[in-house]
């Protein structure tokens, strides 16, 4: 398991380093005369979290009080140090009023092995992951509308089992969901100013 999470770590780093070279050379896709694969047809980003001691990421994965089913020995200790997230949308349209239509999801992938107020470590273990995925339409003046659908929390093979009395399930903060959001956009950021 700890080799794996270097593959992930290393794409995602990849990916980044591939768009900040390709983002000087890159134009507007309403300019484009393609009508698939528009240029910069796919936007994204890659973030990597650390919480400190006593501030672990909590996926309601195992009860608050696990300490109690066992003390620093609790076998529910699903209580992340690092969370690895991203977020890809893909517009795949340049033309005709499709342009408009775009496709999203993100992943955040938790790592650790804690139990709140009796053991704290710095182990990468693998905990599991989450995703959601959707689709929108982009409707101007920074408007969208998007359907989303929210899966469960989904554990890694070696976290694939329950945890005793401390185990609270695999429906993690959220549970499975879809939803139906407007999202607004505001201001603009100019690189170098």
């Amino acid at each position: 398991m700890k080799r794996l999470l270097w593959l992930p770590v290393f794409l995602m780093l990849a990916c980044v380093a591939w768009g900040e070279s390709t983002a000087a050379l890159s134009t507007p896709a309403v300019d484009s005369r393609r009508f698939f694969s528009p240029k910069n047809f796919i936007w994204g980003y890659t973030q990597f979290d650390i919480a400190p001691p006593h501030n672990e990421v909590d996926a309601n994965l195992c009860a608050a009080n696990s300490r109690q089913y066992g003390g620093a020995s609790a076998p529910c200790n699903a209580f992340a140090r690092y969370m690895f997230s991203g977020y890809v949308e893909l517009r795949p349209f340049a033309r005709t009023p499709l342009r408009r239509l775009l496709f999203f999801g993100d992943s955040r992938f938790l790592f650790g092995k804690n139990v709140p107020q009796v053991l704290y470590t710095w182990s990468v273990e693998g905990i599991g992951w989450e995703r959601s995925w959707g689709a929108g339409i982009e409707m101007g003046h920074g408007l969208q509308v998007r359907v989303t659908q929210h899966f469960l929390f989904q554990r890694f093979s070696s976290r694939d089992s329950y945890f005793g009395p401390g185990d609270l399930g695999t429906s993690g903060p959220w549970g499975r969901n879809n939803v139906i959001g407007v999202r607004k956009y505001f201001g603009y950021r100019k690189e170098g100013e």
